[in-house]
């Protein structure tokens, strides 16, 4: 892997069930995706854009086919390795939020860092410069149900990006919002991407959305059908850390004993139905 490369796919194929029941998911993809690009995944129902974006996350495993993270081959890892590489590399915002209703928001937040073992002090200080960052200083205390729908948005943002992640991957995060407030949730994801140096990652279905990004890739029955690419003119900065500190190397990352608590945000989806 060069030239900034981030991500690559080779060849990936997913299928679901067996014999006549099978279904080809993906095709056979290959897509490279360098550090710092906003890349937005569209296509219409079935073409295999959710599928990819979950194989990304590791939520889920292509059935054949190579995936190198920074030059690891993902599908080598053990659940608990790919575990370890959700927890300290990505980020992810979906659709329906995933906030625990009854919980404050500083506490939603924070949730990822438990899981990974930091100490209290720790997280209140990340939790805290997280909802800063989005946008939601004053509401720390406030529950889910408190909060308007863009501003759960912002909230769930605040979770993903409170782990310093590399790559953010966004599953239709303006699905559930009216125009102004979809329009709202792409200028912070833009701003994360281009201040802080993230990879963003996004499905939609919205060309007003897809708009944002400096890339955009349609999934067509399983296959990539277009990839086209815009110029940006603004450099893009390495991410800011604010809690890893100096970030480790990825190898040291995933043979590290895994100190933190089971399950995580990335866990919880993977085990849901």
């Amino acid at each position: 892997m060069n030239n900034g490369t981030l991500i690559s796919l080779r060849a990936i194929t997913k299928t679901y069930g067996e014999g006549v029941a099978a279904f080809q998911a993906l095709k056979g993809i290959d897509l490279d995706i360098a550090a710092g690009q906003f890349v937005a995944i569209m296509g219409p129902s079935g073409s295999g854009k959710s599928t990819a974006l979950n194989i990304l996350g590791c939520l889920d495993a292509p059935t054949s086919g190579a995936y190198g993270f920074r030059d690891i081959p993902v599908e080598a890892l053990t659940r608990n390795q790919r575990a370890l590489l959700r927890r300290h590399y990505l980020g992810f915002v979906f659709q329906g939020f995933n906030l625990l209703s009854r919980t404050s928001a500083q506490e939603n937040v924070e949730l990822p860092l438990l899981y990974r073992g930091a100490e209290s002090a720790q997280r209140h200080a990340a939790a805290r410069e997280a909802l800063a960052q989005v946008g939601l200083t004053g509401w720390e205390h406030h529950t889910p149900a408190e909060l308007s729908g863009g501003q759960q948005q912002r909230l769930a943002i605040a979770r993903a990006i409170v782990t310093c992640p590399l790559v953010l991957l966004a599953d239709e995060p303006t699905g559930n919002l009216d125009s102004q407030r979809g329009h709202e949730i792409m200028d912070l994801l833009v701003a994360l991407n281009r201040e802080q140096g993230i990879t963003v990652i996004m499905v939609t279905h919205e060309p007003e959305m897809a708009h944002y990004a400096d890339r955009v890739v349609k999934f067509v029955d399983g296959v990539v059908e277009s990839d086209s690419r815009k110029e940006r003119h603004t450099p893009v900065p390495p991410p800011a850390p604010l809690v890893r500190g100096e970030s480790q190397p990825l190898r040291s990352v995933l043979s590290s004993p895994d100190k933190g608590r089971p399950g995580g945000v990335g866990e919880l989806r993977e085990t849901s139905p």
